[in-house]
């Protein structure tokens, strides 16, 4: 079979709308699973460390597997890899479900998504033209933050009437993710690897490091993808100190409907990239990055909640337009390089890596005792500071290219 599906190709090809269906579900499962698996932590008397502390295996999932998942994604065909990290966080949601540990249950979903993300994202590059391939990452982006809304939403409220009903759904919806996963038909693996040892596989992973670094416009994806999704770690748990300071609400409804605003947001946003931008203008969505900073600095100086919410629902609609081309650059580029697979897993590492690095400088701030408003100030104009260098980077290359 060839790259691309032959059948229907394009956006509305079966292999796609399978794709995306699979994609729904998976993310919808991941963001239900959390909120039902914090409530059972706090049924079962466990901790508030606990918490951060299970987040932070799911992310150290992605940090480990690095080296690792993006040969697998590229060294079988990707539409079964994708069942089977699905299949993975379903064994996870029913290890919950029959009363082992959550959190080596949560920890199992946590190895399951960082297979799932090469795979999901690499696959694009194989279904689609190249002319398509931003149009095929707006989809992607608008399925995942429809699954987030109404994965949180019901997760909160599934826990609340029956832990034990929300965890049989959670599963449930893991179960219909692998079964949209069948109907993607099996592609032509991307590379066939060398060997699985551990050593070179590594050795590997760190030559891709390299290669994608060495070329300007993959550098400047990782760079500002990892500085997005680092950002918005952050914004989630400052929105959190900043509502009962700055709005005076004291209520855990307020900053949960705020960050639904920042998710609609970047679904308009996504949807404006696919329409404005392509692979040869990517570069021309950094400037929204810049402005994402200054706009959570206004929000920072906030007082009052309408405009809070509108906002925030620009700083989505920024950050939409921001990550979708560069997440289809990096895909377009890495598929020459080192394989769109390997190319997501480096990039998955560096998010990830900012993740951990950015909540490390957000705790250590809240630990000193500085205003939740002087800690969001700071926070936008240094993510405006890191976008502004990583658009110089990227004009100086345009320079130097002639």
């Amino acid at each position: 079979m060839s790259k691309t599906d032959p059948a229907a190709p394009g956006l509305l090809s079966r292999s796609m709308i399978a794709v995306m269906i699979a994609q729904f579900f998976s993310a919808f499962g991941d963001n239900a699973l959390l909120f039902v698996t914090l409530a059972l932590l706090k049924v079962q008397l466990y901790p508030d460390w606990s918490q951060p502390a299970m987040q932070m295996l799911f992310v150290a999932a992605y940090i480990v597997l690095a080296p690792f998942v993006g040969q697998f994604a590229d060294h079988f065909p990707k539409g079964r890899v994708m069942m089977v990290a699905n299949g993975l966080k379903l064994a996870g949601a029913l290890l919950i479900c029959f009363g082992a540990n959550p959190f080596i249950g949560y920890c199992l979903v946590g190895i399951g998504a960082a297979s799932y993300s090469p795979a999901k994202y690499g696959i694009l590059s194989e279904l689609t033209q190249g002319t398509q391939l931003v149009k095929a990452n707006g989809l992607m982006e608008a399925s995942t933050i429809a699954a987030i809304l109404t994965g949180s939403v019901a997760g909160g409220m599934l826990a609340d009437w029956s832990i034990e009903t929300a965890l049989v759904v959670c599963a449930m919806t893991f179960g219909l993710a692998v079964i949209a996963n069948i109907f993607i038909p099996r592609l032509s693996p991307a590379r066939r690897g060398s060997g699985w040892q551990p050593t070179a596989i590594i050795r590997s992973f760190s030559a891709n490091c390299g290669s994608l670094w060495q070329d300007p416009w993959t550098r400047m994806s990782i760079i500002g993808t990892s500085l997005f999704w680092g950002a918005g770690v952050t914004l989630r748990f400052l929105l959190v100190l900043w509502v009962p300071v700055a709005l005076g609400i004291d209520d855990n409804a307020t900053p949960t409907l705020l960050n639904a605003m920042v998710a609609v947001g970047i679904v308009l946003g996504a949807g404006a990239a696919a329409r404005l931008i392509t692979l040869e203008t990517a570069r021309r969505c950094i400037p929204a990055g810049i402005i994402i900073g200054l706009v959570v600095v206004a929000l920072s100086l906030q007082q009052h909640l309408l405009p809070a919410y509108v906002l925030l629902a620009l700083i989505g609609i920024l950050g939409g337009f921001f990550i979708v081309p560069l997440n289809a650059l990096l895909q377009h580029r890495g598929k020459v390089s080192v394989g769109a697979g390997n190319a997501i897993a480096v990039q998955n590492f560096g998010e990830n890596i900012a993740m951990l690095l950015m909540l490390a400088l957000y705790t250590l701030a809240v630990k000193l005792s500085a205003p939740a408003v002087i800690i969001g100030v700071g926070f936008g104009l240094l993510f405006s500071l890191a976008i502004l260098v990583v658009w110089w980077g990227a004009r100086a290359n345009k320079i130097a290219a002639g």
